[in-house]
């Protein structure tokens, strides 16, 4: 869902960095080939995770929700020589067309795939953490903020994806609304939590910026 009107949103992408040859080739095969290709972050988020990831510098990466891979690759883009990238996600379906196109870029070798339940995964995860992904099951997006906290890096950057939820966050709750719901309780948790410092952007479905103390 786009935010912005739709003539300032082509102006947007038109005047923004082109998707490179690798994602616009994933991306292509995950509208043909993968269940809910909306999913994907695309072109415009992708390269806003790129710029991020580049300014970041990031030794080590974390992503919650890999689908098929797009995202990983963006961020791997800012990621120094030596880093690792730990990207995690519960479809096992999808592992194999994620390797295919980490192992056709040159970051390969550095991105680790996990596949399983992030809470039971992310303790195991030995390393300190500069910049996080976070695009999974809403539900849990509080539980993920507290177990990587203490991982992360003073200066490390959490990008959180889905904020907005389509404009649900906006509107009256509904008694069954269960991702609404947490979401609006993260919103106001990474919004308060002493450690941190947020802004929240109107970037497609609403992507969080949040900096370690």
């Amino acid at each position: 869902m786009n935010f912005l009107p739709e003539k300032i949103d082509e102006y947007v992408v038109s005047h923004s960095q082109k998707e490179p040859e690798l994602l616009q080739q994933l991306n292509r095969e995950t509208w043909q080939k993968v269940l809910n290709p909306r999913m994907l972050s695309g072109d415009f988020q992708g390269r806003v995770l790129s710029m991020i990831s580049k300014l970041v510098r990031p030794t080590h990466i974390l992503e919650i929700g890999t689908y098929t891979g797009y995202s990983a690759l963006c961020m791997a883009e800012g990621m120094n020589a030596g880093g690792s990238l730990h990207t995690i996600d519960r479809n096992e379906e999808l592992y194999d067309l994620q390797r295919t196109y980490f192992d056709k870029s040159e970051y390969g070798g550095q991105i680790q795939q996990y596949i399983g339940n992030a809470l039971e995964i992310i303790p195991q995860i030995d390393v300190k953490l500069d910049l996080v992904f976070i695009d999974a099951d809403k539900s849990n997006y509080s539980n993920y903020f507290h177990l990587i906290i203490e991982k992360m890096n003073s200066g490390g950057v959490i990008l959180s994806d889905n904020v907005l939820w389509s404009g649900k966050v906006t509107e009256p709750l509904q008694p069954k609304d269960v991702d609404t719901a947490a979401l609006l309780q993260y919103n106001k948790l990474i919004n308060e939590d002493p450690r941190v410092e947020t802004v929240l952007l109107p970037i497609r479905d609403g992507l969080t910026i949040t900096r370690v103390l």
